[in-house]
């Protein structure tokens, strides 16, 4: 894997809060090589460490996005909703930013079949065909439409599992990273420090909970896969 130069500098973390971690009482032990400091009864994290390991996962996306590899943005977190579907949207990623169903990857051939219905029911919408039906059946076919776009419609041109998956809040998703080590499914992950480093392929230290500490580290990873894709595109 090629290394490359990422612009991720010190200054640009420590305004977006990305070295807050949690109260000292809430910390999980595996994250102590991640902590440089303790302030006012919380952890400060590492910041060299997580340019080190946040240039290692630009690089890692780069080259499988250079390749055409595909990705999935994971993060469910109320207030990070529109950011996920924004920066995945830009990258040309799938995502998922409303809630994980248990067995999205594991029971592929089940979330195959219901991406399917979700597909065809949109078909059928764009076509009019909902026009001949009567009242009562096309309520509970918006009904049904509304939902599968809520909870599927950031996955619903995946037609395969993704190539690497990258997880926004390791505790609030930890069922898709389960999913994804079950899978051998490669995963970026931000951990903060009450979380465990060793869930993650690469885990980032980084404040989870700051929509501006999810939103640097979201960019930098986003802006690496479209330079990736830009370079696949050329080389195609």
């Amino acid at each position: 894997m090629t290394r490359r130069y990422w612009n991720i500098n010190l200054k640009e973390m420590v305004e977006a809060g990305v070295h807050f971690g949690h109260g000292i009482k809430k910390w999980n032990p595996k994250m102590a090589p991640y902590i440089s400091a303790k302030r006012k009864g919380t952890h400060i994290i590492n910041l060299a460490r997580t340019a080190r390991f946040l240039s290692e996962a630009c690089d890692l996306v780069f080259d499988a996005a250079s390749q055409g590899k595909s990705f999935l943005i994971v993060g469910t977190k109320k207030r990070a909703t529109d950011l996920v579907a924004s920066a995945a949207i830009r990258a040309r990623c799938h995502y998922v930013n409303k809630k994980w169903f248990s067995g999205m990857l594991t029971n592929w051939s089940i979330t195959k079949t219901r991406l399917s219905q979700f597909r065809d029911l949109r078909a059928e919408e764009k076509m009019g065909k909902f026009q001949h039906l009567p009242k009562r059946d096309v309520a509970i076919l918006k009904r049904k439409l509304s939902t599968l776009q809520r909870y599927l419609g950031g996955i619903k041109y995946m037609t395969r599992l993704p190539d690497i998956v990258i997880v926004l809040d390791q505790q609030k998703e930890y069922i898709a990273l389960r999913e994804c080590a079950i899978l051998g499914i490669p995963t970026i992950s931000l951990v903060d420090t009450n979380c465990d480093p060793d869930l993650a392929n690469i885990s980032i230290p980084a404040n989870d909970d700051t929509m501006t500490s999810i939103r640097l580290i979201l960019n930098k990873l986003v802006f690496a896969i479209c330079e990736g894709h830009s370079l696949y595109i050329r080389n195609h």
